[in-house]
Order: C-alpha cells, then sequence, then structure tokens
C-alpha cells in the first residue's frame, strides 16, 4: 500500500470544450431517435430494472484523508435518506440475456455545501454513478461516443474505423464484448465502480459499491430478483473509496487503466441500505416514477467532490444535453411524498 497523494492534476488540451460539447449532441441524436421509437428516456442507462427508496448511513471517524463532505463526520452513523436507481447501460430497451453495461445511479438527499452545476449551487442533493467494471475499455470519450455510435448504427462502424483507428477499434470491440458476455445473475449480489474519478476534499478518488449479498438470485430476471429480495427484507451495499497514490498507478485521464487495490485499497466510508419494501404495491409505483423523472449526474456534487478527467468532464455537458431532452424533475430536497 502507497500513502495517497493531492498532488494530483487534470490534463485539458486545447479545444476540448468545443469537442466535449460535439459528442454532446452525437449522444443528444440517439437519445431523441430512441425516443421517437419508444418513448421519452435517457440517451444512455434507458432501461430501469428498479428504482427506490434507501438510506446513506456514513461511518462515523473515517482516517483523515478520507474526510470531506459529508464523510467528514465524526459521529457514528450520520444517515442520508436516498433514491438508487439500477438499469442496464444501452440507448434502447432490450432484454436482460442481451450482454450490456450494468448500472446503478445513488442521489443522496440533504447534503449541505455549494455545488457544481450552475444554477444548481443550493440543490441539496449528491450523486453516485457506478458500473459492473472497475475502468472502462476507453482512453477518452472520444473513444466511447464513437463505439455507442456504431453499436447503435452498425453503417458507422467503417467511419468509426477511420476516425479511431483500424487496430484501436478492433481491440475496443474485443474489450467491450468479453465484459459484456460476462454473465450478471443478480444486481443485488454485483460489485459496481465509478471507473473513473472524482475529487475528494483534498485528493482524489475512485469509488466502489460493494454487495452484502452473494446468494443465488431470488427470482428470474434482474427486475424481478430485486423486487423479490426487497419484498422479504433489506438489500444492502457498503460504499468505498479509492484514494488517488501517483500519476502512474492511479492516472487521472486514463478512463481504461485500473487503480489496483494493492496500491491503494478500497476503505468503507458508508453503508447504502435499500429498506424491505414492495416496489410493485400502489406506494412503491410511485416511488419508481419519482426516480425515473430524476437526473443522476456525477456533476450533482458538492465542489469538492468535482468529477475528474476527461470522461467525466464530457459528462458534464452529455448528462445536460439529456435532462433538458427529456424534461427531468427538478432536484429532490426531502420533503417528497408518495402516500
Amino acid at each position: 500500500m502507497t500513502e495517497p497523494r493531492t498532488d494530483w492534476a487534470e490534463t485539458i488540451p486545447e479545444g476540448e470544450e468545443a469537442e466535449l460539447l460535439r459528442l454532446a449532441e452525437v449522444l443528444r441524436d440517439i437519445q431523441r431517435k430512441h425516443t421517437r421509437k419508444a418513448g421519452a428516456g435517457r440517451a444512455l442507462h434507458r432501461k430501469s430494472h428498479a428504482g427506490v427508496r434507501a438510506e446513506v448511513r456514513v461511518r462515523g471517524d473515517l482516517p483523515a484523508p478520507y474526510r470531506a463532505g459529508i464523510f467528514a463526520t465524526s459521529a457514528t452513523c450520520a444517515t442520508y435518506p436516498a433514491y438508487v436507481r439500477f438499469s442496464n447501460g444501452a440507448p434502447r430497451n432490450q432484454p436482460d440475456k442481451a450482454g450490456d453495461v450494468r448500472g446503478v445511479a445513488i442521489k443522496i438527499v440533504g447534503v449541505p455545501g455549494k455545488k457544481l452545476i450552475p444554477g444548481l449551487e443550493d440543490a441539496r442533493t449528491q450523486d453516485f454513478l457506478l458500473i459492473k467494471t472497475p475502468s472502462t475499455p476507453f482512453r477518452s470519450a472520444s473513444e466511447f461516443v464513437r463505439i455507442v455510435q456504431a453499436g447503435d448504427n452498425p453503417l458507422l462502424l467503417v467511419p468509426t474505423l477511420a476516425r479511431v483507428g483500424f487496430g484501436r477499434t478492433l481491440g475496443l470491440l474485443r474489450a467491450l464484448i468479453a465484459s459484456l458476455k460476462q454473465p450478471v445473475p443478480s444486481m443485488a449480489t454485483l460489485r459496481y465502480w465509478s471507473a473513473a474519478p472524482i475529487r475528494w476534499g483534498d485528493h482524489a478518488a475512485r469509488v466502489s459499491l460493494i454487495p452484502a449479498a452473494a446468494d443465488p438470485p431470488h427470482a428470474a430476471g434482474l427486475r424481478e430478483d430485486l423486487l423479490a429480495r426487497l419484498r422479504v427484507g433489506p438489500v444492502g451495499f457498503t460504499l468505498a473509496a479509492q484514494l488517488y497514490v501517483d500519476p502512474q498507478r492511479t492516472p487521472i485521464e486514463a478512463g481504461d487503466a485500473d487503480w489496483s487495490e494493492t496500491d491503494s485499497p478500497f476503505v468503507p466510508v458508508a453503508d447504502v441500505v435499500l429498506p424491505q419494501q414492495d416496489v410493485a404495491s400502489e406506494h412503491g409505483r410511485r416511488v419508481e416514477a419519482f426516480v425515473e423523472s430524476l437526473s443522476f449526474d456525477p456533476w450533482h456534487a458538492p465542489v469538492e467532490f468535482r468529477p475528474l478527467g476527461n470522461l467525466m468532464r464530457a459528462r458534464n455537458h452529455a448528462y445536460r444535453l439529456s435532462v433538458i431532452e427529456r424534461a427531468a424533475a427538478p432536484e429532490p430536497d426531502g420533503s417528497e411524498s408518495f402516500a
């Protein structure tokens, strides 16, 4: 294990802002195409498995480098209400047996401090978005969007080969296919990662959500399994942070680089508990509809948790356009009632 350092830095090339906005518009065009076919929805992670209530219970007395924002408390189990959405990653609805990125999004409510997004500086929320792999195959947002385009429209594969390069594209496709083919028996027993860094006070970090359960599925189908588990009891996870140690082993800009847990272990900072609930009940359906109306965005965060790196900077534009396109609901403040 190496001691965490605070000398991390982003590398932002000239002209990146315009390029990221253009890429965001490409994703918005894909979103519009699928909206015409299937109704309003997200640009990516369109298909939801469940949207539920949760609690985030912050662990007290964390080691000094992990004390930032709501995680700086010395109290035991400072608890925040939250909403959680489990999803597939594709821009279209497709059967769960099809290979796909699986993801989870957490919106913590009641978070103090100035927030990053202009116009939402006083919002009381903080989001964490995670997927089922510790990194992505993509070095940059440009590579990611080009492959999404080709996956959504095979006619664009040749232009993708020309832009990204033949060898690089084939390598990306092999890595992506291998990842997508990995079986996912349950969203409740799957481990998730942020796959890109965020600021963590003076430090930089990647985040992981580690499941408490490891038992077989309770029902066939990812949604059915989640609902069956929640009908009989709570579903739990541990939220953990992994801190930057140096530019070689924990690079900020390389989206395709793993951060080794040998160099920097994940340290638990909170417990995420989905309490027992009946998602299929009338009350549960109201909660789920509300969760589906929300936007989940890593830029919904206090300034000391700013997303870092090219892939994260790209999301700042892409998520904003997606939110506007589907007229997502305003940020919650904790006063929501589902009676």
